[in-house]
């Protein structure tokens, strides 16, 4: 699907969507604000700015109240969303989008959005992400060959890792490539690598 203007990315949001899952929904928004900021080669830019806002939803109890309560009406949710985004400079079609979406009433779905068009932007650019949960803290040598891993197992992609610190699988390493988790053939080239986690110093 390709949206050719801002006017369209707004006929395509308010086609009905109410017999839609909220997965359908927040892919369809992402996709419609995707082919537009690729139009106007701002897909990085607004990837970033809409990865930041996720975050300031994550962090803030109140923010994520806003979004996801459906006590709020969408004129109280926009007014509260627009002071918001005009405080932390947030504009463009980034700020247009999620006013949008609140003025839809989709603002709940709008992490959902947030990631779908994160994933839309990546795999354009050819890069996978990584979510990796290790017993402790990563050494340089222990990061460069986990990516260098992910990166083979992968098909040769960019790999983007996040790394999380779990205590309770001492000596392990769990990973999440992409949707899917490590499997057994994923298991056996990660070996080498865990087998060296392990290791001490």
């Amino acid at each position: 699907m390709v949206v050719r203007s801002r006017r369209e990315l707004f006929r395509v949001a308010e086609v009905d969507d109410s017999n839609n899952p909220t997965s359908g929904v927040a892919e369809r928004y992402a996709q419609a604000l995707f082919s537009l900021a690729q139009e106007q080669n701002v897909a990085d830019p607004v990837a970033d700015a809409l990865r930041n806002f996720g975050t300031l939803i994550n962090e803030s109890a109140d923010l994520k109240r806003l979004v996801i309560s459906p006590v709020f009406s969408a004129e109280e949710q926009l007014k509260a969303i627009t002071a918001l985004l005009d405080k932390f400079g947030y504009g463009g079609i980034t700020a247009n989008f999620i006013k949008l979406v609140a003025a839809k009433r989709r603002l709940f779905v709008l992490p959902d959005m947030i990631r779908a068009f994160i994933a839309l932007n990546d795999k354009a650019k050819g890069i996978a992400r990584a979510e990796v949960t290790v017993a402790g803290p990563l050494s340089s040598d222990h990061s460069a060959a986990l990516e260098a891993a992910l990166r083979q197992v992968s098909g040769g992609q960019t790999v983007k890792v996040n790394v999380n610190v779990d205590p309770s699988i001492i000596g392990g390493i769990v990973v999440k490539l992409g949707s899917r988790m490590v499997d057994a053939s994923l298991k056996t080239k990660l070996n080498s690598l865990r087998t060296r986690m392990k290791e001490v110093g």
